[in-house]
C-alpha cells in the first residue's frame, strides 16, 4: 500500500465531527487520547491496561463518558512502509471497533509515535503516543 492511500485523514472529514478519541492499540496496553476539531490539540487519558474483552468494556466506558464523533486509531507500520503483525493487528482493533460501537474509524500513520512519546520525557509513552496519532490527525484536516 502506499504512503499517500494511508494518509492521516480521508479526503473529507464531515465537519460536523468535532470530537474524537484517538487509540495506541498494543497487546497489554492501549494509549487513549480525547481532543477536538476546535482545539486541534490531545489531551491523554489513562492508559488501558487489558487484553480482549476486558479492552473492549474499557473502550466502551470511555466512549460513553466522552461520546466522541469519531475515533482515530494508530496503525504501524515498517519504516518502508510494508505491513508488519501489528499493522494487521491494529486494523482489526480498527474494524472491531466499527463493528461494536458503531462509529468512523480513522486510520493514522503512527511510525515513531511512541519514540517521539519516549523522547519527549512522557511518564506514559501509550497516552502520549495517542496524543500524538490524534494531533497528527487533527492537524491533516487543516489541509
Amino acid at each position: 500500500m502506499s504512503d499517500s492511500a494511508r494518509s492521516p485523514a480521508p479526503a473529507v472529514v464531515p465537519s460536523h465531527f468535532q470530537s474524537f478519541l484517538a487509540f495506541d492499540f498494543g497487546l497489554k496496553r492501549t494509549g487513549v487520547a480525547s481532543g477536538n476539531r476546535l482545539l486541534r490539540t490531545a489531551t491523554p487519558q489513562p492508559t488501558i491496561k487489558a487484553e480482549g474483552d476486558a479492552r473492549f468494556a474499557q473502550v466502551e466506558a470511555r466512549i460513553k463518558e466522552w461520546q466522541p464523533d469519531a475515533l482515530v486509531i494508530g496503525v504501524p507500520w515498517h519504516p518502508d512502509g510494508a505491513a508488519h503483525e501489528n499493522t494487521r493487528r491494529a486494523q482489526k482493533f480498527a474494524r472491531q471497533l466499527r463493528g461494536r460501537f458503531n462509529l468512523q474509524v480513522f486510520e493514522v500513520d503512527e511510525r515513531y509515535s511512541t519514540t517521539e512519546a519516549l523522547a519527549s520525557g512522557a511518564r506514559d509513552a501509550d497516552a502520549a503516543s495517542a496524543c500524538i496519532i490524534l494531533e497528527q490527525f487533527l492537524r491533516s484536516l487543516e489541509q
